[in-house]
């Protein structure tokens, strides 16, 4: 089996940070693709930053300039600096990435159970 677990979230001020930390573990062959998402009450899920398996880190406008994400391969562990944070970020963050497991041909999706972060005004 494969597990994403996220970690880092909690209550900031605004204009504050805060590191967000996604380990994978389990019957790990390679990961593909890597992203977080959020979830806002009331709003649907969206994409904060994706990090292909090839070319660039892709964010989303509303993030661009202030959140960054990286990825060590040799840890399983994806990061996301988060700065200048506004109250409209808070939202529980989650972890996606496409895995290949061991014995298996082919990747597949998984999640983190998410981490919620909230930002006060």
């Amino acid at each position: 089996q494969v597990q994403l677990v996220e970690s880092g979230g909690g209550l900031v001020q605004a204009g504050g940070s805060l590191r967000l930390s996604c380990a994978a573990s389990g019957s790990i062959f390679s990961i593909n693709t890597m992203g977080w998402y959020r979830q806002a009450p009331g709003k649907q899920r969206e994409l904060v930053a994706h990090i292909p398996t090839a070319g660039s880190t892709v964010y989303a406008d509303s993030v661009k300039g202030r959140f960054t994400t990286t990825r060590d391969n040799a840890k399983n562990t994806m990061y996301l600096q988060m700065n200048s944070l506004k109250p409209e970020d808070t939202a529980v963050y989650y972890c996606n990435a496409n895995i290949i497991r061991r014995g298996v041909g082919y990747g597949m999706d998984y999640w983190g159970k998410g981490t919620l972060v909230t930002v006060s005004s």
